[in-house]
């Protein structure tokens, strides 16, 4: 049978109404929602980039003072929690010491103490 052409086989499934006597259907504009989340989104993200980067940098640091600490001419073996300091000899080479520099009126590069990870924390 052939129906007429002002009906639908499934009027419920249409985006717009499919007769006189039915709902206007809107479409809700949803670009705002979608702004505030993504702004949101991007803080989120932003924040947590800031972070990891500032955490990078941290142990960049710690990286090149321990290379810098573990490659220094010493003659004994460091004590875990014990306080060292390294020194520059005029020939350029660095040197660690448990001499601290207000014993002698020697410029040091930094003092540091030996974690129990064998890790040199920077003081």
């Amino acid at each position: 049978m052939k129906k007429p052409d002002n009906v639908a086989d499934n009027p419920a499934l249409l985006p717009y109404a499919s007769n006189v006597g039915a709902p206007v259907i809107e479409v809700e504009n949803i670009d705002l929602w979608k702004q505030r989340g993504a702004h949101k989104v991007n803080k989120q993200l932003e924040t947590k980039f800031l972070e990891l980067k500032q955490e990078y940098q941290k142990l960049v640091e710690e990286y090149k003072w321990n290379d810098l600490v573990y490659n220094a001419h010493f003659s004994f073996e460091p004590v875990i929690g014990e306080i060292y300091h390294l020194y520059p000899r005029n020939n350029g080479e660095i040197f660690l010491s448990l001499i601290s520099p207000d014993e002698w009126d020697k410029e040091s590069i930094g003092s540091f103490r030996l974690n129990s990870e064998q890790k040199w924390i920077k003081l």
